[in-house]
């Protein structure tokens, strides 16, 4: 190691030669400091996005006045006071939002992008147009699925997919006609269920979907299938169980239905006559078979609602996702095609989509009226859940029944809120509720730091009334202003 005896054996002794030694030892020192320092300036600064003087809308933690959220590399890194200094960046794009209002993007729990060939590739550009950033795919051939989420062009929502329904002997979407299109398949015994899911899993499913023809042991066999997998569990009841059996198995149920049938006081003539009827059909239609059995029940049960063994059953949902779809149960009778904004989104839908839906309107509009009692039930369900403790998604089965993509998720929340929810519940449904689903909710759903930066502006205040999430001032998804 050098020293200073090396030192004096190099220089001698005399001291202004060893004094201008010194001098340039210094100067070099400071010139290699100076250029260390310069090249830690000169490094290239991250892009950034600043959303500043914005008052953010938490479905946890509800409104949060003049915060500034700073985005890099599609994430969220810090959400401070707006007044709070940053360090400076000269990469950074700042957005004054001065008297806006930011929340989370939306999710949509409950669509089918296959079920209208003539919308399949429209859709994912409608849900970004209304602030939908995620969506659930829940019913459809798997390898078409798979195909569209890897081909749609970007920018495109997060779609999460299930593949088909998994339904029973008798298939009711078996692409007979155009109303039920190739959704589903069949799972004829327990002993198929883990092929079923491994099969699934390996075309790129994120979770299963069950359908209401599936048999008790068949329906156990794929949660065990699914479990086994870690892969959440969508579900309708199957019409051999109840929802107090079925529903605890799985992560999601949908549409409400059948759980009038588990609230009934006389639930167990109703459902042994489910279970002969399915068990005696051995020819025709699953569409048909479920159809009369809906029919034939659905209205009697409603009408022997009893509360008490109603509370029981929902207390046994309190780990099941309930998704309403509101806007699908009430299609008949609050005919969304009569509202004021209806016009200008139907006019977004393809031709051969606008002209098939002029169709079912027309049909709507000649039908006789049909007892609205499924509708009143469902809304007035919504109560009774929040009573009992049992979480609520947001979901619309759009485009099944007039659902215009993302247009028909606004509807969806305003009608949860006819329900009973407040606007800050029926934001959570729609942001918190389906990443939890998933087991995304440190990943998505807040405006926290370390969460993905998918986020929609709204002009307008929607905890004071949920109709402003409408009003969209624009939409970022991983970061990225797309709309």
């Amino acid at each position: 190691m050098y020293s200073r005896i090396q030192e004096q054996d190099l220089l001698g002794q005399d001291p202004e030669i060893r004094r201008l030694w010194q001098r340039s030892i210094r100067g070099l020192l400071i010139v290699f400091g100076a250029v260390a320092l310069w090249a830690c300036d000169s490094a290239p600064q991250p892009d950034q996005v600043l959303i500043s003087n914005v008052h953010i809308v938490d479905p946890v933690e509800g409104l949060v006045p003049d915060q500034q959220v700073l985005i890099e590399a599609g994430q969220i890194i810090s959400v401070e006071n707006s007044g709070t200094e940053l360090p400076a960046n000269p990469n950074r794009k700042v957005r004054d939002a001065a008297g806006q209002f930011l929340t989370p993007g939306l999710w949509d729990m409950h669509v089918h992008f296959v079920f209208d060939p003539a919308l399949t590739n429209e859709m994912a550009d409608l849900f970004l147009d209304y602030g939908i950033t995620s969506v659930r795919d829940t019913g459809g051939d798997i390898d078409a699925l798979a195909a569209l989420r890897a081909q749609l062009p970007t920018p495109k929502p997060n779609i999460y997919i299930s593949g088909p329904l998994l339904d029973g002997q008798f298939v009711v979407y078996d692409g007979t006609d155009a109303s039920r299109p190739e959704l589903g398949t069949p799972v004829l015994r327990p002993e198929d269920a883990d092929a079923t899911v491994a099969a699934l899993q390996q075309a790129g499913a994120d979770f299963i979907k069950i359908y209401e023809l599936i048999r008790p042991d068949t329906y156990a066999a794929l949660v065990a299938a699914a479990n086994a997998r870690n892969m959440p569990i969508a579900s309708h009841v199957p019409l051999m169980m109840t929802a107090d059996t079925a529903g605890p198995l799985a992560g999601s149920m949908e549409h409400l239905r059948n759980i009038e049938l588990a609230c009934a006081r006389n639930w167990t003539e109703l459902l042994e006559e489910r279970q002969r009827r399915i068990t005696n059909f051995t020819e025709g239609l699953g569409h048909s078979l479920r159809a009369g059995l809906h029919n034939d029940q659905r209205l009697p049960a409603i009408a022997a609602y009893d509360e008490q063994r109603c509370n029981t059953v929902l207390d046994t949902l309190t780990n099941t996702i309930q998704v309403p779809t509101l806007r699908l149960n009430t299609v008949r009778h609050l005919k969304p095609f009569l509202r004021e904004d209806w016009p200008e989104a139907f006019a977004t839908l393809p031709e051969a989509t606008k002209e098939s839906w002029t169709n079912l309107i027309n049909l709507f509009e000649n039908m006789p009226a049909s007892d609205p009692a499924f509708s009143e039930w469902s809304v007035f369900l919504i109560e009774r859940l929040l009573a009992r403790g049992v979480p609520i998604g947001a979901g619309t089965d759009t485009p099944i029944g007039l659902g215009i993509p993302g247009y028909s998720l606004h509807t969806e929340l305003e009608m949860l809120v006819s329900g009973g929810m407040t606007p800050q519940q029926a934001l959570f449904a729609a942001t918190v509720t389906p990443a939890r689903f998933h087991d995304l909710q440190d990943d998505v759903g807040q405006i926290k730091p370390g969460m993905r930066a998918d986020l929609l502006l709204l002009q307008n205040n929607p905890l004071t009334d949920i109709r402003r999430t409408r009003g969209i001032e624009a939409v970022m998804l991983a970061g990225q202003w797309v709309r």
